[in-house]
C-alpha cells in the first residue's frame, strides 16, 4: 500500500468528513479509497461495455399507473437471461419497490436497467455495478 499526499477544498473535505462519519469510516484514507473504488467501477464499466458485473437495480414505482407492470415484466422478460433474482416489497397502497440483481456485460445491464427506470410511473431508480474484476 502506498501513501500519498493529496490537496483539496476546505468544503469538499467538510463533505468527505461529513459522508465519513456518517458511513461510520474509521477514517478518511478508508473513505477515499471507497469513493475512488465507486468512480473507477463506473469508469472501468464504461470504458469496456462487454465487461461482465453484477449490479442490483434499485426502483420505486406507482403499481397503480396504468399498464405499468405489465411493461415492467415484459422488461424483465426481454433482459431474462441478465435477472438473476428480483426481490418486490410493498411499501403502500399505489408504491412498490422492487431490488432486481443483475448479471452480465455491463452495456446490457445498463440497457436493462435504462428500459426499467425511463418507464412511465417508475418514480426512483438507481443502478449499482460492481465491475468484472470483482465479480469472481
Amino acid at each position: 500500500m502506498q501513501r500519498i499526499t493529496i490537496t483539496i477544498e476546505d468544503e469538499l473535505l467538510a463533505w468527505v468528513d461529513q459522508v465519513m462519519r456518517r458511513r461510520g469510516y474509521p477514517s478518511r484514507s478508508e473513505a477515499f479509497r471507497d469513493l475512488v473504488r465507486e468512480s473507477l467501477g463506473r469508469e472501468a464499466a464504461a470504458a469496456d461495455p462487454e465487461r461482465p458485473c453484477v449490479a442490483t437495480l434499485t426502483y420505486v414505482y406507482d403499481h397503480e399507473r396504468r399498464d405499468l407492470a405489465r411493461r415492467l415484466t415484459h422488461v424483465q422478460h426481454h433482459h431474462h437471461d441478465l435477472n438473476v433474482a428480483t426481490l418486490h416489497v410493498h411499501l403502500g397502497h399505489e408504491t412498490c419497490l422492487e431490488v432486481a440483481v443483475l448479471r452480465g456485460p455491463s452495456s446490457s445491464v445498463q440497457e436493462a436497467a435504462d428500459a426499467v427506470v425511463t418507464q412511465r410511473g417508475v418514480r426512483h431508480g438507481h443502478l449499482h455495478v460492481v465491475p468484472g474484476s470483482d465479480v469472481g
